[in-house]
């Protein structure tokens, strides 16, 4: 009992120590700010390791994590009227360490996009984010969101219309060559 006890933990540190980066990426795009991504991927981790039993021999755990995470975030924002995703002024706004292989990292201005994700509402910032950050296909983020894949392709592309129509921020990502 105590050595599958210590198997299935030691499991499920690989998989946090594997998983942390990208899902506090996720967790940070969701919520606009280091804290809240924090506890965010925390407190779903708390819930995904009392089921880990069941969780670990999913096909896909991360999918799995990944859609408790957008739950959890989706419950606090329904109970809120209003979501503020960054303070008035962002010098207390720890910044974000961009992976070697993300390529939106690339873009002259970082600080541009996440603003504007910021100003999505909830749902379509979670499209954007899992179909064109996180390059999930339309059927994971359609699991990961819990809705169909027309609303994934509704959203996304309200989504993605609203932040071409922010000005500047179009031209940043056409300048780089790396249009959608």
């Amino acid at each position: 009992m105590g050595d599958r006890k210590a198997a299935r933990d030691s499991e499920f540190q690989s998989f946090v120590i594997g998983r942390w980066p990208r899902l506090l990426r996720t967790a940070f795009l969701l919520t606009g700010e280091q804290h809240a991504a924090e506890d965010l991927v925390q407190s779903t981790l708390e819930q995904v390791y009392v089921a880990w039993r069941r969780v670990g021999s999913a096909d896909d755990p991360e999918a799995y994590v990944r859609r408790v995470m957008i739950n959890a975030h989706a419950r606090k924002h329904r109970r809120r009227l209003r979501e503020f995703l960054a303070p008035r002024d962002d010098s207390g706004l720890a910044r974000e360490v961009p992976d070697t292989g993300d390529r939106i990292a690339q873009a002259e201005d970082r600080d541009a996009l996440l603003t504007a994700l910021a100003q999505l509402p909830p749902r379509q910032r979670e499209a954007v984010v899992l179909r064109y950050w996180e390059d999930l296909t339309e059927t994971q983020t359609a699991e990961a969101m819990g809705c169909s894949v027309g609303a994934v392709k509704s959203n996304a592309a309200k989504g993605i219309a609203k932040l071409r129509a922010i000005p500047g921020l179009a031209e940043m990502v056409t300048q780089g060559g790396r249009s959608r």
